[in-house]
């Protein structure tokens, strides 16, 4: 009799650790995988992982799930990492937004206040002492100006500008141009300098980075002015993917508009966040559409 109480004591242990092993395993797989951003940094500017870090915890606390933030060096690398669903949410700009809108449905969200407004423009500019004082100075003198482009993903370093200087007669493309040459330097902050130190005749760029570079002390608009000025446009959006539900993207606006620590700001060159619209960048995409960047639906 007692080796019976022993042997069905020794079962009732291995029960209740075998359950216990069971309970353990389903609390495990209930944690949440974390809520995957990916960023691509504007300009070179601030302590990027430290603020990344910061935001990585405020998303978090708001979502009260576990939030990875990863920096892109590139539109292309966020673009696929959206498309392939490896990514929940991902900064943009405005033209490879409505590219990756297009083909994937993503959705806008929030986007940043540059001096209190969610708009931006495109500059042209030269150095101080260029004879070149407008657009159509710049057309007539074609061949004798090397132009620099930024990013060919940017909307405010190509897209934009380029569909100026091609109604303007003088540019199609990298290759097809009037222009003594044609360069895409890969960045806001290279096409500035470039022209401050006269490497380039005149070259494209975003008006909030470059009013930041001015106030920054990196460039100095003694030596450059600016001979062309874009129509405005809405500001870099956050996005996530079409499959996010809404209580999730309300969230999101939360914790964005209440971002206040200026650690976090100073890396986008912003003061603030607002809510953004899809239809907020349909002028864009209809820019992009008209560049042949963008396949619109015939419906």
């Amino acid at each position: 009799m007692h080796r019976r109480y022993r042997r069905n004591s020794y079962l009732t242990l291995l029960l209740v650790f075998g359950l216990l092993l069971i309970g353990a395993g389903c609390s495990g797989g209930q944690e949440e995988d974390p809520f995957q951003v990916g960023v691509i940094p504007a300009q070179n500017k601030g302590n990027m992982k430290k603020a990344m870090d910061k935001l990585e915890k405020k998303l978090s606390d708001e979502l009260n799930r576990p939030v990875a933030i990863k920096i892109y060096s590139d539109y292309q690398g966020v673009v696929e990492a959206m498309k392939y669903k490896k990514m929940d949410m991902a900064f943009f700009g405005p033209l490879t937004f409505v590219q990756a809108r297009e083909e994937t449905g993503i959705k806008a969200v929030v986007t940043q206040l540059i001096d209190g407004k969610p708009y931006y423009h495109s500059y042209i500019i030269v150095p101080e002492d260029s004879p070149l004082d407008s657009i159509d100075d710049l057309a007539k003198n074609s061949g004798k100006v090397d132009f620099a482009f930024g990013d060919i993903n940017s909307t405010s370093g190509s897209l934009i500008p380029g569909i100026a200087l091609k109604k303007e007669g003088v540019f199609q493309d990298q290759e097809h141009h009037r222009f003594k040459g044609v360069t895409y330097t890969g960045s806001h902050d290279i096409t500035a300098l470039s022209i401050q130190n006269k490497k380039y005749d005149a070259g494209a760029i975003d008006s909030a980075i470059y009013e930041q570079l001015v106030e920054d002390g990196k460039v100095d608009d003694s030596k450059v002015k600016v001979i062309w000025k874009s129509d405005r446009l809405f500001q870099y959006p956050w996005a996530v993917r079409r499959d996010i539900d809404d209580q999730t993207v309300k969230k999101l606006r939360k914790a964005f508009l209440s971002i206040k620590d200026p650690e976090i700001l100073s890396v986008f060159g912003a003061n603030g966040f607002t809510k953004a619209e899809n239809a907020d960048y349909e002028a864009i995409r209809q820019a992009a559409k008209e560049a042949g960047r963008l396949q619109l639906d015939s419906n």
